[in-house]
């Protein structure tokens, strides 16, 4: 049996995950989505890493799955004893000591986000349901809507303090219909940070809302 812990992106709502986990469980694994408090102005990356970790401890065999921004989290306590595996799943994947902040030139992300969404025929002026919501079934996106919460500006300004990549396997996970991160520019920021190349599945950002279960069945597959 393998324990999954599953970071969420900003806003830090364990919610997000909340297709995913119960196919997980229902698979024969322990799974847990960490609820973090983005909408507070003094918690940062160290106390984000501080709630991660808290529930990685004590469970072995652990596959870390950080979504967008909480791969800002995941260097960060990936080295802990029990951590087996990382997965990032649409994630700004950072450099040693990086700000969340900072990672948005340092990757070109605008100027990618863009030129995608003028070969794609979408607005290049962001907005939630068209870069977000756009394969996220309503119902599903009307039951989050209480779930939402902004995300704080303190975490932007915290440094991702690890030295070197934890020595456990890494895989990223790219949807292949994201339109906030588009597959081209997550592909680079793999290669150029990591040396790896994407797998990819069908779905936009919030790829565990709109195909939870090839999510699932990508993550069993170890």
């Amino acid at each position: 049996m393998n324990a999954f812990v599953l970071v969420p992106g900003a806003g830090g709502s364990a919610w997000y995950w909340s297709r995913v986990v119960p196919l997980l469980q229902e698979a024969g694994h322990d799974a847990v989505a960490v609820d973090l408090p983005g909408d507070d102005e003094s918690a940062g990356l160290p106390e984000y890493a501080r709630l991660v970790g808290a529930a990685i401890s004590g469970r072995t065999d652990v596959v870390l799955v950080a979504q967008s921004l909480g791969g800002f989290t995941a260097p960060m306590v990936g080295a802990r004893p029990g951590v087996a595996e990382i997965v990032f799943v649409n994630a700004m994947i950072p450099n040693p000591g990086e700000t969340p902040g900072a990672w948005w030139d340092n990757t070109g992300w605008e100027d990618a986000r863009k030129s995608a969404a003028v070969a794609g025929g979408y607005s290049e002026e962001f907005d939630v349901n068209e870069y977000f919501l756009h394969d996220v079934p309503q119902e599903v996106a009307a039951e989050g809507e209480p779930h939402q919460r902004p995300e704080a500006n303190a975490v932007f300004a915290s440094r991702c303090e690890f030295m070197e990549w934890p020595a456990v396997p890494i895989r990223v996970l790219s949807g292949e219909g994201d339109r906030f991160f588009p597959l081209g520019f997550q592909r680079r920021v793999a290669r150029n940070r990591l040396a790896l190349e994407p797998d990819v599945l069908p779905g936009g950002h919030l790829l565990g809302l709109s195909n939870p279960a090839g999510v699932a069945d990508y993550l069993l597959r170890r």
